[in-house]
């Protein structure tokens, strides 16, 4: 796990409006929300892949629909150092429908129950919104970690 360093922000009325929403609309599974954050070159940045826009957005409706009770919980967010804004999430749901999105296999409902380890996302901004997204790369983590819990052996993400 990254060791992040920052001004921790006790009241999340005091982040930047975009991220309030951004992080509002993930607690309520709403994609509008979600999307109305994002700038126009919003970029989700993993080890193995790097999504758009789309590809975000489409991740997020086959996450709410393979796992309608997902859910997160979240530390008290930092302003990092290097300007960023950092997150230790928490989350996890039941995989009680397929996990379905373009350009990859769907996975039929397992019924297993996927814990994520808590771990930082960091969230950079512009004058639009929303223009970079960083989970943290520790080991079980979102998004990989979902795919794994599942049993998928060569996760997409």
């Amino acid at each position: 796990m990254t060791k992040v360093r920052g001004q921790i922000i006790e009241d999340e009325n005091n982040l930047p409006p975009q991220l309030q929403l951004y992080m509002n609309g993930l607690r309520t599974h709403d994609l509008g929300k979600i999307g109305n954050t994002f700038s126009d070159d919003i970029k989700f940045v993993t080890p193995t892949k790097t999504m758009t826009r789309t590809e975000i957005l489409e991740f997020l409706t086959a996450l709410y629909r393979g796992f309608p009770d997902w859910s997160y919980d979240n530390d008290s967010p930092l302003l990092c150092e290097d300007g960023r804004f950092g997150v230790k999430w928490r989350q996890g749901g039941t995989h009680t429908a397929t996990l379905e999105f373009p350009g990859f296999e769907a996975y039929p409902a397992t019924g297993r129950s996927v814990t994520i380890p808590e771990h930082y996302f960091f969230y950079r901004l512009d004058k639009q919104g929303l223009c970079e997204i960083n989970p943290d790369p520790i080991p079980g983590g979102a998004p990989r970690g979902i795919f794994e819990q599942i049993g998928v052996e060569l996760p997409p993400l």
